[in-house]
């Protein structure tokens, strides 16, 4: 057996509170392509990251073409033949196809001048390569989202990058296009690279990989051939943990429906979600990246529009135009991103808390501070969020603590019903004990909960029901007593259903 391209040792990798990898081995060989599969969080992005530069491993050692390489930046990993092609393509839109192609390393004539002519005749030669017909000198902007992948091919190819990592490319392609990029992978095998492929859609990985490996919780759980494996044996080597202990559920009783959504639509993102909630219930919403969970929550609170949908809080039918709209009514969103949607990090903890409900703490014609005070601290209690007052600036205060603050300055405004949008990202585990705890309390509490998470364990220790989104629709609901770790990935993937 040749000796393959690149090896990743023992590479491990950590951020405060969270290990994302744990001496992870992994050998990429020339024409093959290697499926790296996993749950949410599972470690793939990171090891992305550390092939292209971007993070360099805790402790490990990277090689290439049997030599010891270390990464201090993604042009270190271009030096060394290494591309990787993302779903989202990192490129500017402005210039030209050619410009972008040979981004950094442009060909000069002398005087050390762009070399304009040569630049878009070899750019028109390496389209021409992967029979991707795009005139070299058009603008970028002016392709589709599949040209533009062929572009960022092309430009992997100008460097002879020997590796090329695809992560999720195929994302945002219709089957026609899916169909063109999988020919030219093809190509790229028969050429001797290797290739890295990452996709949440088994039907793609089976048909297109050689090799997979499987990570959960950043731990290398599986590996081999890719026909060595069922797609049903490939979901249980991802899910692989028991839930029910880890997150233990509390048995709160279940009231009367508060919320109901019927076919709530939007043109491009989800449509037709519909589902009842009740007092006291949490409701968990699961997917992998690209399902459409925040988006359609987003949507039923305002932020961004709909097309069509009709939405009955407590029976009454509501009009939520802006998240106004809806904070008035009784609902309230925690989300994702915390630090740019969730949160003001210069002001302080009293100033976050209040934020939303600014006008219940007016006395006569003034903001009182004292009232924002008692409120603050009536909070900061109960989720025990550490600091040294409350005034101190959110921004120097841990992820924990950030997000207790965040969901805080929700719980002020009394809301009815509160969607908890990935409320334990990022965060440590003690941290996340306190706010799975703290969400227990909320239906105990009779709120309505939505939670939105990418952790299976999660999510299943505590909803009551979970539903299932797969681009952009809801394509499967599971009741607590009747559902299984394998049902609710092998729905999430696709992944075909196979007798026991």
């Amino acid at each position: 057996m040749p000796d393959p391209i690149l090896t990743l040792s023992g590479v491990s990798k950590s951020f405060p509170g969270v290990r994302a990898l744990r001496g992870i081995t992994l050998a990429l060989e020339a024409g093959r392509v290697t499926a790296i599969v996993g749950e949410n969080g599972a470690g793939k992005s990171t090891i992305v990251k550390v092939l292209t530069g971007i993070y360099r491993p805790d402790e490990g050692e990277v090689t290439v073409r049997g030599e010891r390489r270390e990464f201090f930046s993604p042009r270190d990993a271009w030096a060394a033949g290494i591309a990787a092609i993302h779903q989202e393509t990192v490129m500017f839109d402005e210039l030209s196809v050619a410009e972008n192609i040979f981004m950094g390393h442009m060909p000069t004539a002398s005087g050390n001048l762009v070399n304009w002519h040569e630049m878009r005749e070899r750019a028109a030669e390496l389209l021409k390569r992967i029979d991707a017909p795009i005139p070299s000198g058009l603008p970028l902007k002016r392709l589709s989202v599949a040209q533009k992948h062929l572009v960022e091919i092309a430009r992997a190819l100008s460097h002879e990058a020997q590796v090329v990592i695809m992560d999720e490319p195929t994302a945002a392609l219709s089957a026609n296009e899916i169909d063109d990029l999988f020919r030219i992978v093809a190509q790229l095998k028969a050429e001797g690279r290797a290739i890295v492929f990452i996709s949440h859609k088994f039907d793609e990985i089976f048909r297109i990989a050689d090799d997979f490996v499987c990570l959960r919780d950043g731990e290398k759980v599986g590996e081999g051939p890719i026909a060595s494996v069922t797609e049903a044996e490939l979901v249980r080597m991802m899910v692989g943990r028991p839930v029910d202990q880890v997150f233990p559920k509390r048995d709160v009783p279940i009231g009367e429906v508060v919320l109901s959504v019927d076919g709530l639509s939007n043109a491009t993102e989800y449509a037709d979600i519909s589902f009842d909630l009740r007092k006291g219930e949490i409701l968990g919403f699961y997917g992998l990246v690209g399902a459409g969970r925040t988006e359609a929550m987003q949507g039923l609170f305002g932020i961004t529009p709909t097309t069509r949908g009709r939405v009955l809080l407590d029976g009454k039918p509501l009009s939520i135009r802006s998240p106004s709209d809806a904070i008035r009514a009784g609902i309230a969103y925690v989300p994702e991103d915390r630090q740019d949607q969730g949160a003001v990090l210069p002001l302080g903890i009293r100033e976050n808390v209040t934020l939303a409900n600014l006008h219940k703490y007016v006395r006569g014609l003034f903001l009182s501070r004292a009232a924002e005070k008692e409120e603050t601290r009536r909070f900061g209690r109960r989720l025990a969020i550490k600091a040294a007052n409350w005034e101190q600036r959110l921004a120097e205060l841990s992820g924990g603590n950030q997000q207790k603050v965040v969901i805080a300055k929700w719980l002020a405004t009394r809301p009815k019903v509160i969607i908890l949008d990935e409320p334990t990202k990022g965060i440590d585990i003690g941290s996340k004990a306190a706010v799975h705890d703290f969400i227990g309390e909320l239906a105990e509490d009779g709120l309505a909960v939505v939670l939105i998470s990418s952790e299976l364990p999660e999510v299943m220790g505590l909803a009551d029901r979970v539903i299932v989104m797969k681009e952009g629709r809801m394509v499967e609901e599971f009741r607590r007593s009747r559902w299984s770790a394998e049902e609710i990935v092998g729905a999430a993937t696709g992944a075909r259903k196979e007798a026991a």
